[in-house]
């Protein structure tokens, strides 16, 4: 995960766009027409490594509202995809980051896409000995896979270790590790078996106090809130 206070062109990059997507999200759902707004990115060099880094989670506001990303959107998405594919060393984290791109834009109707997602899921198998740790920080980095009806072989293993994610929100809390906790937070609204003495809603509502100032935490947070305890109602 970033560093608190890394300041580089491309986290600034990252940082801007995340901003953006948090803006469609929280703009959308009021009529069909208008379910979102659309996210701005840049197609030089800077802005495609920086989709790149946000990854799948670019679309999320088409795959949340269910509605056609903007066509130029989609295009710059697709153009990272191709640009910056997982070289033969890259780690698991890198390859599923991919995947999850390239399977989001076949869903939104991406051309290319249609025609490259020929490649099964890259394989899983090094989560399940991870200690909860590192379980918890690699589901941190592969937050953008934590989406309601996506399925994947790395959601498969958060169901299966749902204490261990949990563990890892809480030990992020108590490190303050914003980042990392929002997303881990985001993984378990979508577990079934998460303990009720967790304390969820509340656990993300201080991660929103606390870090909500960073865009990408507020982009997981915003991920999380539509199958959160109360979301229908309007509670924060």
């Amino acid at each position: 995960m970033e560093q608190p206070g890394t300041t580089t062109p491309l986290t600034g990059a990252v940082r801007e766009l995340a901003t953006q997507v948090v803006s469609a999200l929280t703009s959308g759902g009021h009529s069909p027409m208008s379910a979102h707004t659309p996210v701005t990115v840049g197609d030089d060099e800077l802005g495609l490594a920086a989709v790149r880094v946000l990854g799948a989670d670019v679309l999320l506001p088409a795959v949340l509202h269910r509605t056609l990303p903007a066509p130029a959107d989609l295009a710059v998405c697709e153009k990272a995809v191709l640009a910056y594919p997982p070289g033969p060393d890259a780690s698991p984290a890198s390859r599923w980051s991919h995947w999850a791109m390239v399977r989001t834009l076949a869903d939104l109707g991406a051309p290319t896409a249609h025609t490259s997602f020929e490649n099964p899921e890259p394989d899983a198998a090094w989560l399940e000995d991870l200690p909860w740790q590192g379980l918890a920080h690699q589901l941190a980095l592969l937050a953008a896979l934590a989406v309601p009806g996506a399925d994947s072989a790395v959601a498969g293993v958060a169901r299966r270790r749902t204490v261990d994610v949990a563990r890892g929100f809480v030990r992020a809390v108590r490190r303050r590790g914003w980042l990392q906790a929002a997303a881990t937070g985001r993984w378990l609204t979508l577990l079934d078996d998460v303990p009720d003495t967790l304390g969820l809603d509340a656990g993300l509502a201080f991660v929103a106090l606390m870090g909500g100032d960073d865009p990408r935490v507020a982009l997981h947070l915003q991920a999380a809130r539509p199958v959160l305890p109360g979301a229908a109602a309007g509670r924060p």
